[in-house]
């Protein structure tokens, strides 16, 4: 399915982020570590920025990188649905103009009986809204 039929509107673009990590269940990936490529999505309403020319009313492109590379730089996790959850949840927990949040993560360096351009996962996470504040 498209992305964009699910959710529509601005977001901001983060593509093919390359960090050093440890992730995996192999003992060989905890110790070796290997090279991870990232994606990200962030939905949010560009128009105020786009307007005003101002860093203030938008998310910083920086600020999402940071994240993404603390995460996929620091404690290893077993799975990379695990990371991609935590990179999607700081993300909205950090900014709450972002609305969604889309995070791919692909392995490219993978033992798999055959050429593959990477393995990976991704997920979408939307911002739960608490019907109390409606």
């Amino acid at each position: 399915m498209d992305y964009g039929e699910m959710i529509k509107g601005d977001k901001l673009v983060l593509r093919g982020l390359k960090f050093h990590g440890y992730h995996g269940v192999k003992p060989e990936e905890k110790k070796l570590g290997q090279k991870f490529v990232i994606d990200v999505d962030a939905w949010m309403d560009l128009q105020p920025a786009g307007i005003s020319d101002r860093l203030d009313d938008t998310v910083s492109y920086t600020a999402i990188y940071g994240i993404v590379r603390e995460i996929v730089e620091g404690a290893p996790h077993n799975l990379l649905e695990s990371v991609a959850q935590l990179i999607a949840s700081t993300v909205l927990s950090k900014f709450s103009q972002i609305s969604a949040v889309r995070v791919q993560i692909g392995k490219p360096h993978v033992a798999v009986l055959g050429p593959v351009d990477y393995l990976g996962v991704d997920i979408i996470r939307h911002r739960k809204i608490d019907p109390l504040s409606l």
